[in-house]
């Protein structure tokens, strides 16, 4: 198993489109979040979005981009560590940054052959559906129900602090 490249949307566009022209590159699947706090939620929607086709892009939200979804305080780790961390996951071959509030941007560069997302999202609920159909980009919802998050994780820390004699 390989551990798969951090590297930007620019230069992901230009390897793909190398790859693409070669043949040799197949399905492009591409999977989005913020992945602060890593857990096994993360993992399994990788995998599954992994199994979807033969290369998966994972792009991650800058520092900023998770503070404007999540609130200040937030990323607890920052994105050169997420980014480490999701790239060293057997199912992730490249980890791309993105600003932006929706995936639409990279979603015209890249046109990877399906969008993946959680389960807390619909095939008709994902705020990039309308560009998804746009460009033929089938959309797949992965990983198991959304039972495990980052930020409850920070809740449970947060109530177990309150009580150290627990």
């Amino acid at each position: 198993m390989s551990q798969g490249e951090v590297t930007t949307r620019e230069s992901l566009v230009e390897l793909l489109s190398k790859r693409r022209a070669g043949g040799g590159l197949g399905r492009v699947v591409l999977a989005n979040g913020c992945f602060d706090l890593l857990h096994v939620g993360h993992l399994r929607y990788l995998a599954e979005a992994a199994s979807c086709g033969d290369t998966l892009v994972v792009a991650i939200n800058t520092d900023a981009s998770v503070r404007g979804l999540k609130g200040e305080g937030r990323p607890l780790v920052p994105f050169v560590e997420r980014a480490e961390l999701v790239a060293g996951l057997w199912p992730v071959d490249f980890v791309i940054p993105f600003e932006e509030r929706t995936l639409e941007e990279t979603l015209r560069a890249l046109v990877p052959a399906v969008h993946a997302k959680g389960t807390d999202y619909t095939v008709e609920s994902v705020p990039e559906a309308p560009v998804d159909r746009e460009l033929g980009i089938e959309i797949a919802i992965c990983g198991d129900l959304k039972t495990r998050s980052s930020t409850a994780l920070l809740e449970a820390s947060a109530s177990l602090q309150g009580d150290p004699a627990e």
